[in-house]
């Protein structure tokens, strides 16, 4: 485990630790090993262990359930949010298609992956604020819907 070099009164002592368990460890000096026992009983440290707090999604996870709108928006019209940075792949519908709740609007490239981005909601495309090859970041608006 550990070595040590001592000096006691001018003779020199090579000693090294070899197993330590509990309050009983086994020091090797000069050569010759011993058994000694300890006052105390040493403890080991730990690893710390990370834990991190869950964390609220940033979109509705399931498709089937239409989210509300803002207050101040239109009644009856959403907006379809980027839920990662990434880069438009594929836009699959254009202004003044009407989508159904679960439908395939958009392809977005984020971390290497492909990810399909569907219809929150019923309506018909409004406007379509990004277009293929752009870069988004979480939270930016992509489609609006009526």
């Amino acid at each position: 485990m550990k070595k040590y070099k001592f000096s006691i009164s001018g003779k020199e002592y090579n000693t090294q630790i070899l197993n330590v368990e509990d309050n009983v460890a086994d020091i090797e000096v000069n050569g010759v090993t011993y058994t000694v026992e300890l006052e105390t009983q040493i403890q080991t440290t730990k690893t710390p262990k990370l834990v991190r707090s869950t964390v609220a999604p940033s979109t509705d996870s399931h498709p089937a359930v239409a989210k509300t709108s803002s207050p101040n928006a239109p009644k009856g019209s959403g907006t379809i949010k980027s839920p990662l940075p990434g880069v438009i792949l594929d836009v699959l519908v254009k202004e003044g298609d009407t989508v159904k709740i679960g439908q395939k609007l958009i392809v977005l490239e984020a971390m290497k992956m492909e990810n399909n981005i569907e219809a929150d909601k019923a309506g018909r495309i409004v406007s379509i604020k990004k277009q293929k090859g752009d870069s988004v970041m979480e939270g930016d608006i992509i489609i609006v819907i009526e």
